[in-house]
């Protein structure tokens, strides 16, 4: 790779990084959602079909002898306990919103965060059910202080809708336990189509949110997938480059076993476990404010449905769908309660997704989140506990880092007597790799020991961006003059453009550490390329949590210190033997190091 190779693909991975973050910008708009015509035109398997249906015996919510119940107007009824406030409508016998009692709209502020805030659809509203909707009028049956039960009937078919926020054992205090009765009031066997349950919508936390963070989960019993608002976007960089077809879908749906499903933004979600299994889910893009433009992305969010096959019920006879719904915040300490959430919900936290995986983020993000949580019940203040861990994670692994930072030191002394055997033996690949493996042995260098420091950051760094992604803890938690560390510490803007201090930092940290440490290879393309990569770290890092910034910053100070500390150890010493064919190990004079 020669010079222009290493500035073209320098240039292309910027690119890459610049249309990554403005993608969601770019995408084309789409319209308001509402239920798609296939959606609701799918028959349950298993039913009879058109023929069987005119049968005397069984009977159907599709037949025309069946009438829808009555629509109204909205009327709301409130039950609350000390974290959630819940407003029910009676306008699908649903959850309106969900107001969280200990999270603020806005820092500083009173209003509570709202869930499934207006104008979306109600959570635990029936969809494509005919006669039975969201916009189906219910009659309060019973009320008391933790529990709310509501009634319909659609000529045959009675539906029963209970809510209890009484905390039972083994249910958490944002936890809604919700069950919906269907029964049979005629004579016949009553057919009934599979019930889509409303999830909610989860809306972009302010007009800064570029919506990267809103998606819709679900666990198949052994894993969890997440299907983003990008997805539904149909633009993004693929799109620009023609590589990919720029229209957005109307929807997207995904068959699996249902053991919990959700819809989630950057730090808070509705989580609904079903007590039986599910059958899939239908994930739309929602427009949440009218008035706003469409190319506003605060004025969407992301809807998710998921779907149950009800059994046929005979004359008289009911049956009941039962489920818990988790309205709250993305605490994992709460979340990864197996005593409460038996079925996996602390993947919500979507810890192993992307380059989480890869780097086993699913071990190290909630391994970082205890120890910070830890330090952060001795130092109250996030910033500092922020601090306070990377010290400690540093103070661990300095054995290792010191121990690669005088290879590297090694190495770097061996550079010269390298280069002149590739100029010697430059014809001769194989004796190249003979001498060079010598060489070391006869040295004691380790040419692997200098990226043991990056094999130890590297996971350690995608740990605390994954964490960062979704941990509600760090938000509004103010520092120096961050005023949020999970989001970009912006001071101002010169011509629209941010202007955030802590990644300017970090990337100053990063530069001077790199020429404080010996430079482990000759390669002038891979030196290039060493050189170039703070910068371009800095530019993908600049818009993320200024906690993510704090955290590399400290880590970078540390590093330079101990830097500081290798370089004014005595150089080290090589034999004295000579190599092969009388080449002379004329390593360089020692240099001051400024």
């Amino acid at each position: 790779m020669d010079k222009k190779n290493t500035v073209i693909g320098v240039l292309l991975l910027i690119a890459a990084m610049v249309s990554f973050y403005f993608s969601a910008r770019l995408a084309p708009p789409v319209a308001p959602s509402g239920n798609p015509p296939a959606e609701t035109s799918i028959q349950p398997t298993g039913l009879p079909t058109a023929a069987n249906e005119k049968s005397p015996s069984i009977t159907s919510p599709n037949d025309a002898g069946l009438s829808a119940a009555k629509t109204g107007p909205a009327e709301y009824v409130t039950l609350s306990n000390d974290f959630i406030t819940v407003q029910f409508t009676n306008q699908g016998g649903a959850i309106h919103q969900v107001g969280l009692k200990k999270y603020p709209e806005t820092k500083g502020q009173d209003p509570l965060y709202t869930l499934n805030a207006p104008p979306a659809a109600p959570a635990l509203s029936l969809t494509d059910f005919p006669g039975v909707d969201r916009f189906t009028a219910y009659t309060v049956v019973a009320q008391t202080a933790d529990e709310l039960v509501y009634r319909t009937v659609a000529d045959g078919l009675e539906v029963t809708r209970r809510y209890s926020l009484a905390k039972a054992a083994g249910q958490d205090d944002y936890q809604i336990r919700h069950e919906t009765t269907f029964r049979n009031l005629t004579r016949k066997v009553l057919l009934l189509p599979r019930a889509s349950f409303n999830l909610g919508t989860a809306a972009p936390l302010n007009e800064h949110d570029l919506g990267i963070y809103l998606n819709v989960g679900y666990s198949d019993g052994s894993d969890a997938s997440f299907i983003g608002q990008s997805d539904l976007q149909g633009g993004g960089f693929l799109a620009m480059v023609g590589l990919k077809d720029g229209t957005p879908p109307p929807y997207l749906e995904r068959t699996a076993a249902i053991h919990w499903a959700a819809v989630k933004n950057q730090f808070f979600a509705l989580i609904l476990t079903p007590d039986q299994p599910g059958t899939g889910v239908r994930i739309e893009r929602t427009k949440l404010v009218p008035t706003a433009p469409d190319t506003a992305v605060e004025a969407y969010g992301i809807t998710g449905y998921a779907r149950f096959e009800l059994k046929p019920l005979a004359a008289g006879a009911s049956s009941t769908f039962g489920a818990v719904l988790f309205a709250g915040p993305n605490e994992y300490k709460r979340i990864s309660n197996a005593d409460i959430f038996k079925q996996g919900e602390e993947k919500i936290m979507q810890f192993s997704s992307g380059f989480g995986k890869i780097f086993f983020s699913g071990f190290f993000a909630p391994l970082l989140l205890t120890i910070m949580t830890w330090v952060h019940s001795l130092e109250p203040d996030w910033g500092w506990a922020i601090v306070i861990t990377t010290l400690l994670l540093k103070t661990f692994f300095l054995p290792f880092t010191l121990a690669a930072s005088k290879s590297s030191k090694r190495m770097a002394k061996l550079n010269p007597l390298m280069q002149a055997m590739r100029e010697k033996y430059k014809d001769n690949p194989q004796k190249i790799q003979t001498e060079t493996l010598k060489l070391f042995k006869e040295n004691k260098v380790n040419p692997l020991g200098g990226c043991i420091p990056i094999l130890i950051t590297i996971p350690f760094f995608i740990g605390f961006f994954t964490m960062l992604q979704s941990a509600s803890e760090l938000r509004f938690a103010s520092f120096l003059w961050a005023t949020d560390l999970s989001a970009p510490d912006t001071i101002g803007h010169i011509f629209g453009l941010p202007i955030n201090i802590m990644p300017l930092f970090m990337g100053a940290t990063m530069i001077i550490q790199m020429r404080l440490t010996p430079m482990p290879t000759t390669d002038k393309a891979q030196a290039t390329m060493m050189k170039i990569m703070p910068w371009i770290f800095t530019l993908f890092c600049y818009n993320f949590a200024s906690g993510l910034a704090l955290y590399s910053t400290i880590n970078g100070l540390f590093t330079i210190g101990q830097q500081l500390v290798i370089n004014r150890l005595p150089e080290p010493d090589f034999p004295a033997a000579p190599l092969a064919d009388g080449l002379k190990n004329v390593t360089p004079k020692k240099k001051n190091n400024r």
